[in-house]
């Protein structure tokens, strides 16, 4: 394996971040305003995908280094193939996304659409990001970066209970990157020596004897840092979420916001602490017990729930914990199978919110006590609910 100096992850991030200045330019002209979002969407992908012969097929690395702030603390990106896994679903979902957004905003008469898909461009930037950041510094900035720019997504409708839902994602989000996440990376750094991503983890050989309970910590605060994975308690910014437009929940629940927290905790568990290390201060048994914990609660409160989008949310906070056991467990074909599911998943729950949207949009209903007979009247709409609620079994 070859660790490649290429421009190319450089470009893949900031491709959309370009095109939302020009999303900004052209406001007033929705036709070139929603094709510049496509376009952005379409150059993104097929950036993305020139990598794959160099990362997947020749299992190399492509690298570029922005800048040096301290020994071990840089601005610079690498792409692996668990990255770039999670980046082709992002960036393929987010073309899906803007052209369904073109539909579903103009038939709500939105006042705010320039505003929406520029802030939609600006979020899969850091979204890829933080899937091709090379160490734990550039992640936390890409990751943080993703919470305030959908912020005003989030609040998008400008209603009280969009506004209350909005500061509930924040508090929930920057709050536990104030208090766990810098913590964690300070004393990780403190440890290690440097937050620089590495297969077998970072920290040196031996520390577990030193340092157990320290490093037990630190997981923890990792762990609950990344609260967009929407592990329980952490999870209640999500449904408060769902005021948001359909295909703003389709962005957090698909294309972007909590598939990092999933991301970035299975960052954390293979490529800053290593299967051994894990097993060694027995901190997978916690990441177990509270996945398992999750799992079973949020699928009994998704069936408690009449209205759709709620629904679906706690039904996103069940499968999430899913992708973390599997990785959690440590085996291999347990593994490979969590980090799969972080695709898979992302492309059954945008099609239930696309379906959940098309379902408001003609019927006006929100509620599944409502929707008696939705089957007849839109019978393709609910085949193709019925087709991602059973991949998802």
């Amino acid at each position: 394996m070859v660790d490649i100096i290429s421009i190319k992850p450089v470009l893949a991030v900031f491709i959309s971040a370009i095109g939302a200045l020009f999303i900004l330019f052209y406001g007033k002209k929705p036709n070139i305003r929603e094709s510049c979002s496509i376009v952005a969407g379409v150059l993104k992908l097929a950036i993305v995908l020139s990598m794959i012969p160099d990362v997947v097929y020749e299992k190399n690395t492509l690298s570029y280094s922005l800048f040096t702030l301290l020994p071990g603390i840089e601005i610079g990106f690498r792409v692996d193939a668990f990255g770039l896994l999670f980046a082709m679903g992002a960036s393929l979902l987010w073309i899906a996304t803007s052209i369904y957004s073109i539909g579903y905003m103009r038939s709500t008469n939105d006042n705010f659409q320039t505003r929406y898909f520029s802030c939609f461009a600006v979020a899969l930037t850091c979204t890829l990001g933080v899937a091709f950041s090379a160490n734990l510094f550039t992640m936390f900035l890409f990751y943080e970066g993703l919470t305030i720019i959908t912020y005003p997504l989030v609040a998008h409708k400008g209603t009280e209970e969009a506004k209350n839902g909005a500061r509930k994602y924040v508090i929930y989000l920057l709050g536990a990157a104030k208090v766990f996440l810098v913590a964690a990376i300070i004393l990780t750094y403190n440890l290690a020596g440097t937050l620089e991503f590495s297969k077998s983890g970072i920290f040196p050989a031996g520390i577990q004897s030193a340092h157990p309970e320290l490093l037990y910590i630190i997981f923890v605060l990792f762990f609950f840092g990344f609260a967009k994975c929407a592990i329980m308690p952490f999870h209640g910014w999500l449904p408060a979420a769902m005021v948001a437009p359909t295909p703003v929940s389709a962005l957090l629940h698909a294309v972007a916001v909590v598939k990092t927290g999933v991301f970035a905790v299975t960052r954390i568990i293979i490529f800053v602490f290593g299967s051994n290390l894990m097993m060694d201060i027995g901190v997978d048994i916690f990441v177990i017990t509270f996945a398992s914990f999750t799992i079973i609660i949020a699928s009994l409160l998704a069936l408690s729930r009449d209205n759709l989008k709620a629904r679906l949310a706690f039904s996103t906070i069940s499968q999430l914990s899913y992708i973390i056991l599997g990785v959690a467990l440590l085996a291999p074909s347990a593994m490979i199978g969590g980090i799969i599911h972080i695709t898979n998943h992302a492309f059954s729950k945008i099609t239930l919110f696309f379906c959940a949207g098309s379902i408001y949009i003609s019927s006006h209903k929100t509620k599944v006590s409502q929707l008696d007979g939705i089957g007849k009247r839109m019978p393709w709409t609910m085949a193709a609910f019925a087709i991602a609620t059973l991949s998802m079994i």
